[in-house]
């Protein structure tokens, strides 16, 4: 499952396969469906990109090993900017200067407590969520089975290019897009993962929670809440208003 982006702030092309990343291996869902990836400038499909399930789900908290280092890190601004609707400028001064600030500093936890981890992740910041979760779990050396948003999976996918490149040993990174009903509703559940991390709605860190409890425990991390709500009154000056929605998403 191949794809291409171009970006013209990027004068460039890039490529890299869009199915889940289990094993080591780039495959398709279980059930061979896909979710449409949508440009939210254009709302056009960027792309089809692989639908996880259940199964798959099972396949990747299946895990018993572990990783003691980090390398990351070459091509992930344009391909975010294409795919959350944000500026170039933006993503490169917010979301990649400090996605590259949290591996390298949780490169210095590669020699503490070893366990497993899954982390499911949001739309609004999707490299920077995933950095803040993938370092601090990485590094000591966890397992990890990662799920971001269905919105916006491309940085993502194209991070698990990046770790098989690396030659990350197989298993000690799994990633899984596909909704949060199934997919997210699987990894709650599953008894060999230990510890969930979750960034959305407080609706479904309830049910997380609910879920954890149910299965084996699980430890668990939550960032809860609304965003970008604006109370706006009638003497607001509206230049002021435009102008703070916008950088405050």
């Amino acid at each position: 499952m191949p794809f291409s982006a171009t970006n013209s702030r990027n004068a460039g092309k890039t490529s890299f396969n869009a199915g889940l990343y289990i094993n080591g291996k780039f495959v398709e869902g279980s059930d061979k469906n896909t979710i449409n990836v949508i440009n939210p400038a254009t709302g056009k499909i960027i792309r089809k990109v692989a639908e996880a399930t259940f199964k798959d789900v099972d396949v990747a908290g299946d895990q018993d090993y572990w990783q003691k280092s980090l390398n990351l890190w070459k091509e992930l601004t344009a391909l975010e900017a294409l795919d959350s609707g944000k500026s170039f400028t933006w993503v490169i001064d917010v979301d990649t200067t400090f996605a590259i600030d949290t591996i390298c500093y949780y490169a210095g936890w590669a020699d503490k407590i070893h366990g497993q981890v899954v982390e499911i992740i949001p739309w609004n910041f999707p490299k920077l969520m995933m950095s803040w979760k993938l370092g601090p779990a990485l590094a000591p050396g966890n397992c990890i089975v990662m799920k971001p948003s269905e919105s916006t999976p491309l940085p993502a996918i194209h991070m698990s290019k990046l770790i098989h490149d690396a030659r990350f040993p197989p298993r000690t990174f799994n990633f899984l897009t596909g909704y949060g009903d199934i997919v997210g509703a699987a990894i709650s559940s599953h008894m060999k993962i230990d510890k969930v991390a979750f960034t959305g709605s407080t609706l479904v860190g309830r049910k997380i929670m609910e879920v954890t409890a149910k299965s084996n425990l699980k430890d668990i991390t939550l960032e809860l809440g609304g965003k970008s709500w604006n109370i706006t009154f009638n003497d607001a000056d509206v230049d002021q208003v435009v102008s703070w929605a916008a950088h405050g998403i």
